[in-house]
């Protein structure tokens, strides 16, 4: 698997970052600072006792480094019958899409290729699109260890969300149990993938 960043798609020079205060997302925030485009953090707290952490975690690293955010906090409750992994997507992306202007994502080449496996487990085996709407995921062919190295290398601070352990929620499962499994299978899955999504960037 490759092991730097890399960009499937363009960036506009002037856009917005969804960060949550995770690895991936802050050093995507810190990936394009240092590449001189002019960054503004778009923050979504979920109301859980993790967000509290991590919205403070990002609203500090923004003053220190003088980058202007964006931030909205969920708002009414869950219906019944949904699952706490929809609507927080749902109620996350009616904040992404409401904002004037181009919004990048940190999703990574993992989520890609656990995005495939779900997909599959319910008949259609997809990739996460580059563009939807405003949103755009450049990152897709970008390995998650390498955010995460950077994150390291470049002394970003970071939260680890509880949740992305809690196998209450189908991704967490996809990912602790499914994915070692795949990898015994195919152990060229990453790179299937990967190539996938170069074809259709």
């Amino acid at each position: 698997m490759i092991s730097r960043i890399e960009l499937c798609i363009k960036v506009p020079n002037s856009i917005y970052v969804a960060c949550s205060g995770g690895a991936d997302s802050m050093a995507a925030v810190d990936f394009f600072r240092r590449g001189r485009k002019k960054v503004t953090i778009a923050h979504f707290n979920h109301g859980t006792k993790h967000g509290v952490g991590a919205q403070n975690l990002v609203t500090e690293f923004a003053e220190d480094e003088g980058i202007e955010i964006a931030s909205a906090h969920i708002q009414g409750r869950k219906p019944r019958g949904r699952s706490w992994e929809d609507w927080w997507r749902e109620k996350r992306y009616e904040f992404l899409h409401s904002l004037p202007g181009t919004v990048v994502t940190a999703h990574n080449l993992n989520d890609a290729v656990e995005w495939w496996i779900m997909s599959s487990l319910h008949g259609q085996g997809r990739l996460i699109p580059t563009r939807k709407g405003n949103v755009i995921r450049p990152f897709l062919t970008t390995p998650k260890l390498s955010l995460h190295k950077w994150c390291h290398s470049k002394h970003v601070p970071y939260v680890n969300d509880p949740g992305n352990s809690n196998e209450r929620y189908a991704r967490s499962i996809v990912r602790h149990q499914l994915m070692p499994q795949a990898l015994r299978i195919n152990p060229g899955l990453y790179k299937t993938v990967r190539k996938k999504l170069r074809m259709t960037a």
